[in-house]
């Protein structure tokens, strides 16, 4: 049997566990009160402390590997990973620009340790990388592209993610482990400047090679997208979603089973979750106390192995808080101790894996960032 079987047969037994363990646990509730989740918070030492610095926690893996940016005084980014243990490595993408707001981005990794992400070089071109588990940095750029943008790493390190070209056209892309890319663009998708297919971001590719991601319109209005393995592509809206120009369906990630996540804005630009079931089956998710105003609601982040969703709701006060929804639909809200209560503060999850816990990141009163680790 080859590695790759080998890995295959892993995650699918680690899947078929973790399912079996939330079923034996569905409506228990009351065992989530009999032992409060233990939640760190860290920062990445050299992380600044202003306003929208700090430290960006994006992605968990199943070794409970944490990737992710931290932004430092000067605001120039820098990628890192932090291990179970919180051993903390930092790291720059050779190339990577030096002046604010340039830098390296880290965002998706992998049960094998690889980590996906792009930088701005010192001219604002972005390209991406894979980083090995070992810290070796593979750069590249989709074919045409003016600019490349790298979201997700699957098991098997196909990475997913999308550019745009030399007239402001986005297009998405799969790269084979083998360094192979390909491109392609989604039907209806608009071909005037900021127009065209988007990868989802976290979770955007599963381990059976399917891809979410959205299009824009000629209009400007949003629509999801799903990619099976050999190309074929079904397009999508969310019940309810607008169909006003920069509004719509923005679909976030897909499960093992082709579960898909993802947000969409109705006509009242109200933000809902959504999940879409593999025979296209869809369901609304609002958090109880999210805000009913124009861009508060119900933000799905990710979808775990098991099809857990987790995420953030926007309150009529406009903080933010975080939530986990379990395969079930059961959700639990959470804040973590020192994310600040003023409008566009709080707590912002990005990603979680079953057995690891949950990652992402809050902002205190004075908009720092700090990365959290919620267990389990």
């Amino acid at each position: 049997m080859s590695n790759k079987k080998n890995l295959l047969a892993f995650v699918q037994m680690k899947v078929t566990s973790v399912v079996c363990l939330a079923v034996c646990v569905a409506g228990l509730n009351s065992l989530a009160s009999a032992k409060d989740p233990l939640t760190i918070s860290f920062d990445v030492p050299g992380a600044g402390t202003g306003g929208n610095q700090g430290t960006w926690a994006q992605s968990i893996n199943s070794e409970g590997l944490i990737a992710g940016y931290f932004v430092d005084s000067n605001n120039v980014n820098h990628g890192f990973v932090r291990t179970l243990r919180g051993e903390i490595t930092t790291f720059d993408v050779p190339g990577a620009g030096t002046a604010a707001y340039q830098g390296t981005y880290a965002f998706g990794s992998n049960p094998e340790g690889q980590v996906a992400g792009f930088y701005a070089d010192a001219t604002w071109v972005y390209h991406g990388f894979v980083r090995d588990p070992g810290g070796k940095i593979t750069t590249f750029d989709a074919p045409g592209a003016a600019g490349t943008f790298a979201a997700q790493i699957n098991l098997f390190g196909a990475v997913a993610g999308d550019f745009f070209d030399s007239t402001y056209v986005q297009r998405a892309y799969i790269r084979a482990p083998n360094g192979q890319v390909t491109t392609f663009s989604a039907p209806g998708a608009g071909s005037g400047a900021g127009q065209g297919t988007f990868t989802g971001f976290l979770d955007c590719i599963n381990l059976e090679g399917q891809m979410v991601g959205y299009t824009a319109d000629s209009s400007g209005v949003y629509h999801g997208y799903v990619r099976a393995p050999f190309g074929s592509i079904t397009d999508f809206d969310a019940p309810g979603a607008s169909t006003a120009a920069g509004l719509g369906t923005f679909p976030v990630g897909i499960d093992p089973f082709g579960t898909i996540a993802g947000v969409f804005y109705d006509a009242s630009s109200v933000i809902h979750g959504f999940v879409r079931a593999n025979g296209g089956k869809m369901a609304v998710v609002d958090v109880p106390g999210a805000g009913t105003g124009a861009y508060q609601g119900t933000s799905p982040q990710s979808i775990n192995l098991v099809g857990g969703l987790v995420g953030f709701y926007t309150d009529a006060g406009g903080v933010n808080h975080g939530f986990l929804r379990d395969p079930s639909g059961h959700i639990t809200t959470f804040d973590v101790p020192g994310a600040g209560s003023g409008a566009g503060q709080g707590t912002l999850p990005s990603s979680s894996d079953p057995v690891a816990g949950t990652t992402g990141s809050y902002l205190d009163a004075g908009a720092a960032a700090h990365g959290f680790l919620r267990v389990p």
